[in-house]
């Protein structure tokens, strides 16, 4: 067993101000319905650095009915054509939204273009009536992943120590 400090955050408005700019001009950020092949090869090289193992352990027709469902959003980044990083929402169309996974494969970290991910996916969620996004993440997480999200308007509600298998 593990003990990890789990930090929750939310967002109750939308982002304000100027939109985020792509600091590559090569970058696309679209919302995609991959499927459950693409998705489990992008969300292993982001999450596999991190011990992303969620989707990895869901039956293939759960996954394949989970990435169809209107109420996930899979935002890509791509740069020049390759898939690089991935934010994905869970409840989209209902008032809470959660951030489940987001996040950059390890050679084009440092570039600005999580923030700039992040940022174009958020605007696009609260365009759908959403009223508060949420999240979690903890210290086996990348070491800028919090302070990535509060810079992006996220605030933390609560913290605390929660133990996982190893």
């Amino acid at each position: 067993m593990v003990d990890l400090l789990v930090t929750y955050l939310e967002m109750t408005d939308a982002p304000q101000g100027a939109v985020f700019p792509a600091p590559v001009a090569a970058a696309r950020i679209e919302r995609e319905t991959l499927d459950p092949a693409e998705y489990v090869a992008l969300y292993r090289a982001v999450g596999e650095p991190l011990n992303w193992d969620m989707r990895l352990r869901m039956p293939a027709e759960e996954l394949r009915d989970f990435l169809t469902n209107p109420a996930t959003h899979v935002y890509v980044l791509r740069v020049d054509g390759r898939a690089v990083g991935l934010c994905e929402f869970d409840g989209v169309g209902q008032p809470e939204v959660e951030l489940v996974h987001f996040g950059l494969i390890a050679d084009v970290q440092g570039q600005k273009l999580g923030p700039c991910l992040l940022d174009r996916a958020l605007r696009e969620v609260w365009s759908h009536a959403t009223q508060r996004v949420w999240l979690h993440t903890d210290t086996s997480d990348h070491p800028k992943a919090k302070s990535t999200y509060q810079r992006a308007g996220f605030r933390i509600f609560a913290e605390r120590m929660e133990t996982f298998p190893d």
